[in-house]
């Protein structure tokens, strides 16, 4: 299993960016897919999450400027990050389970500053 995220910089307040996941190993569709972020020193947390079916959740911090998006063809799972915030700074991990266990990708920076 290889999750490998890619999209992260340095963007400023107000502006928009798109991560994305790419997994190989697995059968993508099947699978629930979430992304989670870890600001410095803070723990990791829930940022969104997306259903094998499509179906969406995201945490209040980020309701109305993230969306979670899946494609299944590529094995692709993004996040699409508006309205950004410097609180909104950290790094950013895809994240699957499987029956075998929970997989991570290695993150990639996001960081909001002017």
């Amino acid at each position: 299993v290889q999750l490998v995220e890619s999209g992260g910089g340095l963007v400023q307040p107000g502006e928009s960016q798109r991560l994305s996941c790419a997994a190989s190993g697995i059968i993508f569709s099947m699978y629930a897919m979430g992304w989670y972020r870890q600001a410095p020193g803070k723990q990791r947390e829930l940022v969104a999450l997306i259903t094998s079916g499509g179906r969406t959740t995201v945490v209040d911090s980020v309701k109305g400027r993230f969306t979670i998006s899946r494609d299944n063809a590529e094995s692709t799972v993004y996040l699409q990050m508006n309205s950004l915030k410097p609180e909104d700074t950290a790094v950013y991990y895809c994240y699957v389970v499987l029956r075998s266990g929970g997989y991570w990708g290695q993150g990639t920076q996001v960081t909001v500053s002017s």
